[in-house]
């Protein structure tokens, strides 16, 4: 028999996850910081670039273990990225068109201001310039885990909205990856990503439940996107798009909320920590202020830092103004402040994207975009959390 949670239930377990988990996340970066800052460094940078294969006849996918935690861990995390976004506009707070508008307008704001602040300082840099998406991202963990400290002060509006703007934030993050950070297309293995999308959409119709099958059709697409071209990661988002949210033969089970419930804790308590780990180790031997200074790192800390203020906070105040939306109940102006500049908190996300526009590319750079994401993270988180605690303590 089936267990079935309860939406407001599985509310609370996401909220309370996410919020352990960026803690989690948290000391993940400060251990990568200590074995790329020790005599433990040749170590780490040993075991990242550790070369992993698998091989099937002539079909063979070999990579460094960094890699591997890039593409196919973080496919996991699409993948429940992708079901969260299902489950929301079906049935969750974005299936009522009202609770759309705000957020939408703050993710768009947010994903704007902090490109346009990156290219003020990188424009006349082509290779800088490949960067301009890496502060244009929220890291819900974080900012999730940030809210965690102030205890049951936060309202229930104010989470869902933060969680509603990071999804559509994700939705973009999504188009961005597969529109401009996809490397030379390779046409065979594309068609054969294409013939397992058709697969899943015949057993979608058919509403097969049998979740061990989509699996399986997922992990050949998987090595399909891998060897097109196209980023692997967005495998996991397309075959969440075809899991059955519920059986027609029991409405009890629920195929996407129960794969959801078994990969929440995976996700923020291995994928998210092991990622983390594996990219935030900056080696801050021979880093001088010239390396901090560059255009590189100033345009991702102010475009995390400042961008999100301006963009969420002024998308948002724009839409109020125009009655499309209306601020939420229990939030304040000075409340829905502090929440836009908590959303420059985008450490995992612009981790991620910075791999792909710098990492995977081969250049061989003079700078190090992570010392720009770690500083406007941080500035974020901080200020974000001081404006909550301010304005919380007078609603």
């Amino acid at each position: 028999m089936t267990q079935t949670t309860s939406p407001t239930s599985a509310i609370t377990d996401f909220l309370k996850l996410e919020s352990a988990g960026g803690i989690l996340l948290i000391l993940a970066a400060l251990l990568a910081l200590v074995f790329a800052n020790s005599p433990l460094s040749s170590y780490y940078e040993l075991l990242l670039s550790t070369p992993v294969e698998v091989r099937v006849g002539a079909l063979e996918v070999a990579k460094p273990l960094l890699l591997w935690i890039n593409d196919g861990l973080m496919a996991v995390f699409f993948f429940l990225v992708g079901l969260e976004l299902k489950r929301e506009l079906i049935e969750g707070e974005l299936s009522d068109k009202r609770n759309i508008i705000l957020p939408g307008f703050g993710a768009i704001g947010g994903m704007l201001a902090p490109a346009l602040i990156y290219l003020y300082f990188n424009a006349d840099d082509p290779v800088a310039a490949q960067g301009w998406a890496i502060p244009s991202a929220t890291d819900i963990a974080f900012a999730l885990g940030v809210l965690s400290l102030l205890g049951s002060r936060v309202p229930t509006s104010l989470k869902i909205f933060l969680t509603s703007l990071a999804i559509f934030d994700d939705i973009g993050g999504i188009l961005i990856i597969a529109f401009f950070y996809t490397s030379k297309i390779s046409l065979l293995a594309l068609l054969i990503g294409l013939a397992c999308v058709i697969t899943l959409f015949i057993l979608n119709r058919r509403n097969v439940t049998s979740k061990s099958v989509y699996i399986l059709i997922g992990i050949i697409m998987w090595v399909a996107t891998l060897k097109s071209g196209v980023h692997a990661t967005l495998a996991g988002v397309i075959m969440a798009m075809f899991i059955p949210i519920k059986s027609n033969k029991d409405p009890a089970v629920s195929p996407l909320k129960e794969m959801e419930h078994d990969l929440h804790a995976v996700v923020a308590f291995f994928i998210l920590p092991v990622f983390a780990f594996a990219n935030a180790g900056i080696d801050f031997t021979g880093l001088g202020l010239e390396n901090v200074l560059h255009p590189v790192p100033v345009g991702i800390a102010l475009g995390l830092f400042a961008g999100n203020q301006i963009g969420v906070f002024g998308f948002c105040w724009l839409a109020i103004k125009l009655r499309l939306a209306s601020l939420p109940q229990g939030m304040s102006w000075l409340t829905l402040y502090g929440t836009s500049t908590l959303c420059g908190v985008g450490f995992t996300m612009s981790l991620f994207i910075g791999s792909l526009a710098f990492e995977e590319t081969g250049v061989n750079l003079l700078f190090d975009e992570r010392v720009g994401i770690v500083i406007g993270s941080l500035m974020a988180g901080v200020l974000g959390y001081l404006v909550l605690r301010i304005s919380l303590k007078s609603t």
